[in-house]
Order: C-alpha cells, then sequence, then structure tokens
C-alpha cells in the first residue's frame, strides 16, 4: 500500500501581505526613501574609470534635503492655520446675541423704527435711502445729506411719505449716493442678530436668522 504523506502548508496570511504592501506603500510614497535608493544604485552601477563627482552628490543631497524641508514646514503651516481657525469660531461665539451690520438691504420695522446702514468709499455731498414695501413700492425717502466715508448708519421712525405709520415688518432700502455731480458706490448694510455659530472651511460662519449664513468677515459693524 502507498502511504500518501500529508504535507503541512503555512496558512495563507492577508495580514502579511497587507503589512508588506503598507511597508512598501510608505517607501515608494516617501520621496526621500525613493532619492536615496536611486543615488545608492547609481553609486553602486558608476564606471570605476568615471566615478561620480563629489559636488554633484553633495547637490543632488541638498536639493533632496530642501524638498523634505519645505513638505515640513507646509505641514507645520497648515497646523497653524488650522488653529487659527479653530480660535476664530471659538471667539466668534462671543458674538451669540449681539446685533451687527452685514452686507444687505432687509429693513425691519419694528415698534415704529428701524435701523440700516451703508458703507462709502469716500465722502459724499448727498445721500438718500429709498425704503421701499415687499411690492418694490417705494415707501419713504430719507435726505441724509453729506456723509462721511466708512460704515455709517440711518433710523427710520416707521412714518411713511405720506405722514402715515407704516405697518411693522420686512422691507427693503436702496442707497443714492452723489459726490459734485457724479454718483458714486455705496454699499447698502442689513442689521439683523447672531443667532448661532458653527466652522466653515477658512472662516466662521454665522447665522442670523432672516439675513441667512454669513461669513465672519462680511461683519461690517457689531452692537
Amino acid at each position: 500500500m502507498n502511504t500518501v504523506q500529508e504535507v503541512n502548508k503555512q496558512p495563507y496570511s492577508t495580514t502579511n501581505i497587507s503589512t508588506s504592501a503598507d511597508k512598501n506603500k510608505n517607501s515608494v510614497d516617501n520621496p526621500q526613501d525613493r532619492f536615496l535608493k536611486l543615488l545608492v544604485t547609481q553609486m553602486q552601477n558608476q564606471d570605476p574609470l568615471n566615478p561620480l563627482d563629489n559636488a554633484e552628490v553633495t547637490s543632488q543631497l541638498a536639493q533632496i534635503s530642501t524638498v523634505t524641508g519645505i513638505d515640513k514646514l507646509n505641514d507645520t503651516l497648515q497646523l497653524l492655520l488650522d488653529g487659527i481657525e479653530d480660535s476664530r469660531t471659538l471667539e466668534a461665539t462671543n458674538l451669540i446675541g449681539h446685533k451687527a451690520l452685514v452686507p444687505g438691504t432687509t429693513l425691519s420695522l419694528d415698534n415704529n423704527a428701524a435701523i440700516g446702514g451703508f458703507e462709502l468709499p469716500q465722502s459724499v455731498d448727498k445721500l438718500s435711502v429709498t425704503i421701499l414695501d415687499s411690492s418694490g413700492i417705494a415707501v419713504r425717502t430719507l435726505e441724509l445729506g453729506a456723509q462721511p466715508s466708512g460704515v455709517n448708519t440711518f433710523i427710520w421712525d416707521g412714518i411713511a411719505d405720506s405722514g402715515a405709520n407704516a405697518a411693522n415688518g420686512q422691507y427693503s432700502f436702496a442707497i443714492k449716493a452723489v459726490q459734485g455731480d457724479q454718483e458714486m458706490t455705496a454699499s447698502p448694510l442689513a442689521l439683523g442678530q447672531v443667532e448661532s455659530v458653527s466652522a466653515g472651511e477658512h472662516d466662521a460662519i454665522l447665522d442670523m436668522g432672516r439675513l441667512g449664513l454669513i461669513n465672519m468677515a462680511d461683519i461690517k459693524q457689531i452692537f
């Protein structure tokens, strides 16, 4: 009778292959290791009668050191930027409950009072604010006269041009600024309250209710 001999085989290990693959991947992904391997191979296979120039080798080593240093510097800078963004988001939480002027044309009339604003790149001789209802019909025009450059505010007492009290609610407004005989650019600013704060990609994001989501960098004035 022939005896069949069983051969014990080592179990196939995917873990060993995975670990080996990871090591190879890490090695391949490291530019410094790739460079050193290429340099060693080049030195091993160099022509004995025409060896590598020491200055050339030194130059190549300096180049890889520079690349590695830049990579580490970029990583450090990214950590610093992440820390700054987290700090700004934390600081922005102090704005919750405060009112602020941000770009917009919304005007909220409540108890016969509404506050809006505008930003001017330079002073102007004349500035007027036209308040519009939800249908876009002009309700009141405020003649504010000369205004300085920068961020300014105005108050509407809720009185329409007809002399009647306007109904409480949401309105919009338009700005017209004139310097001499030339119309100037004026950026309208809406007043809203910061309801909550969340982290954005590059800056804190403020939830300002009816005004929507606003970047912290867009805030012009805080009350």
